[in-house]
């Protein structure tokens, strides 16, 4: 048994710890039952719940939720488009989020699988130096996306793994 200023009282039956809690004008509080003999504090249990709520507030406060923002691309994206896209991506990252580039493929469109992906290797080399791909571009459907988050502590001239892996790819067919 600990009392409340953190002192060991020693192993005591559970009423004579209780008379002792009593006693005190305080609350006889479990803190490890698994243990032999159980561990029992005297404390002010209210007092207890209202400070650990306290931490979990805070520690809920400091917790940042990363989303997911998709930006989507055509085959024929314009210059100014792509740019303007690609200032949305990097002002997204900057915020901490993760960001899946889209590119929509139409009709015909389809037939030309390698326009797209040529955008999204673009898109992953210029935004080498503030974000790492997940994983290589993927077409599922009639749309190839590819996911980008921010860089964490690397040098900002170090390129991602994966898009060096795919310009060796196309380089190899």
């Amino acid at each position: 048994m600990i009392d409340e200023n953190g002192q060991q009282l020693g192993i005591m039956p559970p009423p004579q710890a209780l008379a002792v809690a009593k006693q005190k004008g305080l609350d006889l509080v479990e803190i490890s039952p698994t243990a032999a003999p159980p561990v029992c504090r005297i404390m002010d249990f209210g007092k207890y719940q209202y400070q650990e709520q306290k931490r979990t507030r805070e520690a809920r406060k400091h917790q940042r939720v990363i989303e997911v923002k998709e930006i989507k691309f055509r085959p024929k994206v314009d210059e100014h488009d792509y740019q303007f896209k690609k200032k949305h991506i990097e002002r997204f990252l900057a915020e901490g989020d993760k960001v899946k580039a889209t590119i929509f493929f139409r009709g015909r469109e389809m037939a030309h699988p390698d326009i797209g992906r040529r955008i999204l290797e673009r898109l992953m080399g210029e935004l080498a130096e503030v974000a790492s791909p997940e994983m290589m571009p993927r077409l599922e459907g009639n749309q190839m996306h590819v996911i980008l988050t921010q860089r964490t502590g690397r040098k900002s001239s170090a390129r991602p793994k994966a898009l060096e892996s795919a310009e060796a790819a196309t380089t190899d067919e």
